[in-house]
């Protein structure tokens, strides 16, 4: 037996929590052998289904389903190859699906971001993950709470619209930031922003590319539905959908404006740059007579000129100003 502090707050079974949902009543938490016992005895209600939420980082997960849970073979198959494409398919007669979600605790990081994989049939939804996500830990909080959950694809549904909910909170928090760029830009305070915005786009990239075959998978599940899917259920799909795609345009709008933002501060930046190389310069040019006259007048050989003329050192003083003068007036005027 695993110790319980190895479990990550799994039974010994990896089953994180597990639940008997009933369309009219509120939901009936059970363990990995009440699991396994639901799942072999006789159903008292056709409407009644189980929902098992497991942590693959546990040996024993997958060896648990394997032996209990009718599940598809694809099923497993995706989780050996740790497939990440986010994508809802009919597989036989359950729905395999690939979702990416944000961990518990995310903190606007592109490489927070994990797989939840998911098989749904008509008696039994499996959810599976190697991270915490806070999606579906919202899921559960809801069912603790006593929400009812009438029908497998909507407990999938409601699972979707949690995670619209996190996408949303995090372009909010993007937005946030942005702003705060802007602000610091029209202030002349550019500081390590252009990091800051290429971490941000650098996220946002990684959620779009993760999320955006989700809508055009769900139009396709839509067209070919299982038998078991009701009309009511589809079209609260097809309204799922919808919000994804809406955050997806969010997204991209604020890979344009962080776009956007990158190329001002490179251009401040530039203009900084040749504005020092401008100063370089001229500095360089009002030096140059007084170094030429320095380095003749300091040669250690006979004639120099001036040498033994008692207002020798004036004479030179003012050659050197009369020089750097006409220096610094071919310069500016070049300006």
């Amino acid at each position: 037996m695993p110790n319980p502090e190895t479990r990550y707050g799994s039974d010994a079974n990896g089953l994180i929590c597990g639940f008997v949902m009933r369309p009219n009543a509120n939901a009936t938490a059970l363990d990995s052998a009440g699991a396994a016992q639901w799942l072999a005895g006789p159903q008292t209600s056709s409407e009644d289904f189980l929902w098992l939420h497991f942590n693959l980082g546990h040996t024993a997960s997958e060896k648990w389903l394997t032996q209990h849970a009718a599940l598809p073979e694809e099923f497993f198959d995706t989780l050996r190859e740790g497939s990440h494409s986010t994508r809802i398919e009919l597989v036989e007669s359950s729905l395999l699906a690939i979702v990416n979600d944000v961990h518990y605790d995310f903190s606007f990081e592109p490489s927070e971001i994990s797989t939840l994989w998911l098989c749904v049939n008509r008696r039994l939804v499996v959810t599976a993950r190697r991270r915490p996500l806070r999606s579906i830990d919202k899921l559960r909080t809801a069912v603790k709470a006593g929400e009812i959950i009438r029908s497998p694809l909507e407990l999938l549904i409601h699972l979707l619209r949690d995670q619209a909910d996190v996408l949303v909170s995090i372009v909010r928090g993007v937005t946030t930031r942005i702003d705060q760029v802007e602000d610091k830009l029209l202030e002349g305070k550019l500081g390590l922003t252009r990091a800051g915005l290429g971490s941000l786009r650098r996220l946002l990239v990684r959620l779009q590319r993760l999320l955006a075959p989700e809508p055009a998978s769900l139009f396709r599940l839509l067209q070919h539905p299982p038998e078991w899917i009701d009309a009511a259920d589809a079209m609260e799909l097809r309204q799922s959908t919808e919000e994804f795609s809406v955050v997806l345009r969010d997204m991209t709008a604020l890979q344009e404006r962080i776009k956007l933002l990158q190329e001002e501060i490179a251009a401040h930046v530039n203009e900084e740059n040749n504005r020092s190389l401008y100063v370089l310069t001229i500095v360089t040019v009002l030096a140059l007579p007084i170094n030429i006259v320095a380095g003749l007048f300091g040669m250690n050989v006979g004639g120099i000129p001036l040498a033994q003329h008692a207002n020798g050192f004036w004479i030179v003083v003012v050659l050197i100003i009369s020089f750097t003068g006409i220096a610094a007036w071919w310069a500016f005027k070049k300006r």
